[in-house]
């Protein structure tokens, strides 16, 4: 099907993205134009389906042996998987949601060839690491895990997914068309062939395997006013194993977990939590440690993938989660949704405003096209920004 579109007028066929792809790299090649396809829409819409589909055409249309004998486009391609495992949850309205965004840009050789590519992404949501409602579930990679075969759970001491609170907090645990078990050994071919090695990948998920851990850390009254202490043994033993796993000294993980230290000019002032502060703090770690990670896997991709450094032509491919409302929305779903309304904006500029302007310009019979314009809500959400800047 992609020979159909390979170098076909725009309009000629179907509408498809593949034929979005084929202007663009058109474009590209004969006009020496740099391009960047934005693809917008609801969560459930097809966002990151479509993102893969526009990829694939453009890695069938040029590619180039990579080092070791993998193509460049391959390991472009083979990134979607690592990044869906580490990125994507089931939400409401999707099993595969991207709970971030993704720009990756694809660069061309003067013959039209992929010579790199750089993976860029934006506002991981954190949040959901420690907090999620049903039917939704966490990332996908840590139910993965506790799906992986018996020596490697064994190895990072996992049980059940349901035993852990990061994930129990949704009566949601196993997806209808996702095998868990199948999907974490699909993920680890995925890591092989983008440049993560086995020693990097037993990193990768001890660190996953840590935060669960972490999760499973609660509190209790300390003797002092506003302290706490570590509950009981269930959650001592997922401390130490949490710093077995991080390789940190424990009793600095549990101080860490336990007290805040205030930096003053003068001294530095070390204050107990009280245990609803102290799970506070808890959850603070867990998304600290997973956003970290999470940025460490795409630098490693595009490290492995290599950007050309005297490339003067590519294509970028936009993809961002869509907008959504959920019961409990947190400053972050603000973020996320009024970017999707900027987006939407710069579409309806560009597609109808723009457009028919120039028709009552150049005096053309034409019929005007109805369409919803939400600059009020961009107003309204903007002219808050500048109050509370101000």
């Amino acid at each position: 099907m992609m020979e159909q579109y390979k170098g076909a007028d725009f309009g000629e066929l179907s509408p498809h993205v593949f034929a979005i792809a084929d202007v663009a790299y058109r474009e590209m090649i004969n006009e020496g134009k740099n391009n960047s396809i934005l693809v917008s829409g609801e969560s459930g819409a097809g966002k990151t389906e479509t993102t893969k589909m526009l990829m694939r055409y453009l890695a069938h249309l040029g590619g180039r042996s990579g080092v070791e004998g993998r193509t460049v486009e391959q390991q472009v391609l083979e990134s979607n998987p690592v990044l869906e495992a580490f990125g994507n949850a089931k939400t409401v309205r999707n099993n595969n949601s991207s709970r971030f965004g993704k720009f990756v840009e694809i660069q061309f050789d003067k013959t039209g060839r992929i010579s790199g590519a750089a993976i860029r992404t934006y506002l991981l949501e954190r949040s959901r690491v420690c907090q999620i409602n049903t039917p939704e579930r966490n990332y996908h990679c840590f139910y993965f895990l506790c799906a992986a075969p018996p020596e490697d759970t064994q190895r990072y001491k996992l049980a059940d997914a349901r035993s852990f609170h990061y994930l129990n907090q949704s009566s949601c645990i196993e997806v209808e068309g996702i095998n868990d078990a199948e999907e974490y050994l699909a993920t680890r071919r995925a890591m092989d062939i983008v440049g993560i090695n086995e020693e990097e990948q037993e990193a990768i998920f001890r660190v996953v395997a840590a935060v669960l851990h972490i999760g499973n850390i609660n509190f209790a009254k300390g003797k002092e006013v506003d302290s706490s202490v570590i509950q009981d043994d269930n959650s001592r033993f997922h401390l130490n194993t949490a710093s077995e796993l991080l390789e940190c000294d424990c009793n600095n993980l549990e101080k860490a977990l336990i007290t805040r230290e205030i930096v003053t000019p003068e001294e530095i002032i070390t204050r107990t939590l009280d245990p609803e502060s102290a799970l506070a703090s808890r959850d603070a770690l867990a998304k600290t440690i997973y956003s970290r990670l999470f940025d460490w896997i795409v630098e490693k991709i595009n490290v492995s993938i290599g950007q050309d450094p005297n490339s003067k032509q590519l294509i970028g491919v936009l993809d961002i989660y869509g907008f959504e409302s959920f019961k409990i929305n947190s400053f972050e779903q603000l973020c996320i949704n009024y970017t999707n309304e900027k987006l939407q904006q710069h579409f309806n500029q560009h597609v109808f405003k723009m457009e028919q302007e120039e028709y009552t310009r150049e005096e053309i019979n034409w019929s005007y096209i109805e369409f919803v314009d939400n600059q009020d809500v961009l107003d309204l959400i903007e002219r808050w920004i500048d109050c509370a800047s101000g």
